[in-house]
């Protein structure tokens, strides 16, 4: 055979090759598309379902009011007979595409942190005021810088006061008399009594110490300075006194505070105050001491809002033994509020479809079955919403599908995407 013979020989292999290729590649590329209008044709279109879930069907495509397309449904897709208006019915392949995740509705433990911000004051039970109730002089001040500590009993300064010598003088001559009358009669006795405790009412009802008293009875003569003491421990926060300074009845002359125990008033946004309660307990950080944990309790929650910053203010009572905590010091403050009522039923925050006149939850009742649910809502906390009514302990809820979307058209595009991947299988098809 001659050289022009092989080379025709070899031309016609290669045309066939490449027949055969092109056929073969053909053959394969139709066989994905023929295979799904063969399953496509395996499925029976039964009706079309109203897209929000309404009992509504059409054997014909249609629209709602809304312009929305009626959903086909296919042969095993139909929801059963007995269960609720609204009910989908999906297949298994569905859910896992469409990412389907459910939970149990639970009781649970709902606990809320309401942040605010607040500042130290002294506790106005534990505060005292040093107001004589005579008249006189200051001759001299044992106390004499403000902000200084006190005891209770130390001496605070000495006075002059004519009308405390006069008292005095009353008080020793009635003491006298009534020793002088010792065996007289049982009458003139008891005058003389009463003259004495009356001189002696009058000293303490101008707040006279007991110790000061012992001191005229044992002396057995007036003193012309009386020292006038502490009622109680504390600091001096105010000291308007000054030596030689004359004084009237009722005149402040020091004001001291008793910081063993202080006050935090917060300040209690409007939208959080329903989260306060009296005995809640809260954790401050003071802004002196980083990293140090102060706790107290709510003892008084104010009874007004203020109209400019609409908050409200609360009282939150601190134990301060080592006098950490002073007046004025800003704080943040944390209050851990927990259900009324204990636990509470909740589910997912995710798991709720507001559309801002409804709530509604995806109940699962079965495999592929999901169920509308109307539910009304109450507490919000640590990811859960409280479940007041529409639910039952134990419902299984949906929790996460990438067609749940905010608002409104949440239960919308649920409802449609139940059947999209049909719609796309026939466009596909065409």
């Amino acid at each position: 055979m001659n050289r022009m013979a092989w080379i025709g020989i070899a031309a016609l292999i290669a045309v066939v090759a490449t027949a055969g290729y092109w056929m073969g590649t053909r053959s394969t590329a139709q066989a994905p598309h023929e295979a799904a209008q063969a399953v496509k044709q395996e499925r029976k279109l039964l009706f079309y379902r109203n897209p929000m879930g309404l009992p509504d069907t059409s054997p014909v495509p249609k629209k709602d009011p809304m312009g929305m397309d009626y959903v086909p449904v296919y042969e095993g897709e139909e929801p059963e007979p007995d269960m609720p208006a609204g009910t989908v019915k999906i297949s298994l392949d569905k859910v896992q595409l469409l990412g389907v995740r459910s939970e149990p509705a639970e009781l649970r433990e709902l606990k809320r942190i309401v942040h605010t911000v607040g500042t130290i004051q002294a506790n106005e039970r534990l505060l005292y005021k040093v107001a004589p109730r005579f008249e006189g002089w200051i001759e001299k001040l044992y106390v004499n810088t403000t902000g200084q500590a006190v005891a209770r009993g130390q001496p605070l300064m000495e006075v002059y006061s004519p009308d405390l010598a006069t008292a005095q003088e009353e008080y020793l001559i009635a003491l006298r008399g009534a020793s002088d009358l010792k065996d007289s009669s049982p009458e003139a006795q008891a005058v003389m009594q009463r003259l004495a405790e009356d001189a002696l009412r009058r000293l303490r009802n101008w707040e006279i110490s007991d110790k000061e008293l012992e001191a005229l009875q044992q002396d057995g003569k007036p003193s012309r300075l009386l020292v006038y003491r502490s009622a109680a421990s504390g600091v001096v926060l105010q000291k308007p006194s000054v030596r030689g300074m004359r004084f009237m009845p009722g005149e402040v002359l020091f004001e001291i505070a008793d910081l063993s125990s202080v006050w935090m008033l917060a300040d209690v946004s409007e939208q959080d105050v329903g989260l306060v309660h009296l005995g809640q307990e809260a954790t401050l950080n003071i802004i002196a001491y980083p990293g140090k944990a102060f706790s107290g309790k709510v003892v008084f929650l104010y009874p007004t809002i203020d109209t400019e910053t609409r908050t409200a203010k609360v009282r939150i009572e601190l134990a301060n033994p080592d006098g950490l905590l002073k007046p004025a010091m800003f704080a943040k403050v944390e209050l851990i509020s927990g259900h009324a009522r204990g636990k509470a039923l909740a589910v997912p925050e995710s798991a709720v479809l507001d559309s801002g006149v409804r709530q509604l939850v995806l109940v699962r009742r079965g495999e592929g079955l999901f169920e509308p649910r109307t539910v009304k809502l109450g507490m919000r906390a640590d990811g859960y919403t409280e479940v007041t009514e529409g639910l039952e302990a134990g419902e299984q809820v949906v929790v996460r599908a990438n067609f749940l979307i905010d608002a409104e058209s949440n239960l919308k595009a649920a409802l449609e995407s139940f059947g999209g991947s049909d719609k796309a299988a026939e466009h596909e098809g065409h």
